[in-house]
């Protein structure tokens, strides 16, 4: 279920064309979020004329809890660009064609709550279940491993800490908790570093092989968590920086916007 929409209103007179294009500009950016609570769009064209010739001063969009691909949970997203060519035309029938493609600041905040809640995304589970993995021993070594009830806690400094449950046929169930550093990697990885164990909850009998799971784990996130994979259509980010803030990741970086999302496609695949 899509939220409420809000936009910028150039001049008292409202314009036709203005909000026209306000309108088209708030469905394009909702169509690539299967649920939004709210999305601000403002729109900067002075004077309001030259939307007739599609010459745009600047775009810029700010949303607020939106879910990607219906499982992946977003607290706030925002881009915002300089000058924008569009055809103009296309706003007539509903839609926002760009002229060429433009980039833009853009800024991702990730909750962590949403974060926890990703790890239940199909596509997720389905990389952390029934693996066979190497460098595990005795009876881990010839079961099928699953990583289940993945939690995060963030730090200061882009600290994190990663809970989860081990599971393996004739095996006892292992928790497993270790504090890691993220940061960003060739612009569109996440990568966890070093990990620092807590094995206080870990019989004696099965800390090393609590040790040897938590590395098996790292190397799964750090395989996992690669920006293509979850591209939203259109729009490819890359990222520069990122930080902890409280109990958000905070993202920042800019926005390779080829087109805006057309009628009938969505977030929601």
């Amino acid at each position: 279920m899509f939220g409420s929409f809000s936009g910028n209103n150039w001049q008292s007179g409202n314009d036709w064309g203005e909000n026209l294009l306000d309108t088209v500009a708030s469905q394009s950016i909702a169509r690539l979020f299967s649920e939004c609570e709210h999305i601000d769009v403002n729109i900067r064209c002075n004077p309001p004329s030259k939307l007739l010739q599609g010459a745009i001063d600047g775009f810029k969009m700010q949303g607020r809890n939106m879910v990607i691909r219906q499982q992946f949970p977003v607290a706030e997203m925002s881009f915002e660009t300089d000058a924008v060519a569009i055809d103009p035309g296309s706003v007539l029938a509903g839609q926002l064609k760009l002229k060429q493609p433009t980039q833009a600041l853009a800024r991702v905040v990730l909750s962590e709550a949403g974060l926890t809640r990703s790890f239940e995304a199909d596509l997720v589970k389905a990389r952390l279940q029934n693996l066979d993995l190497d460098g595990l021993t005795g009876n881990w070594a010839l079961s099928l491993v699953s990583f289940e009830d993945v939690s995060m806690k963030l730090g200061a400094d882009t600290n994190v800490t990663i809970a989860a449950t081990a599971k393996g046929v004739d095996c006892p169930a292992l928790p497993l908790k270790f504090t890691t550093q993220v940061s960003v990697k060739r612009r569109r990885k996440i990568e966890f570093g070093t990990p620092t164990l807590h094995l206080d909850d870990v019989p004696a009998a099965h800390r090393r092989d609590a040790k040897s799971l938590i590395d098996a784990m790292m190397l799964l996130l750090n395989d996992m968590v690669d920006l293509d994979r979850f591209d939203l259509d259109g729009i490819t980010l890359r990222l520069n920086r990122l930080e902890t803030e409280g109990s958000n990741l905070v993202f920042g970086g800019y926005a390779q916007v080829e087109h805006f999302p057309r009628p009938g496609q969505s977030g929601k695949g």
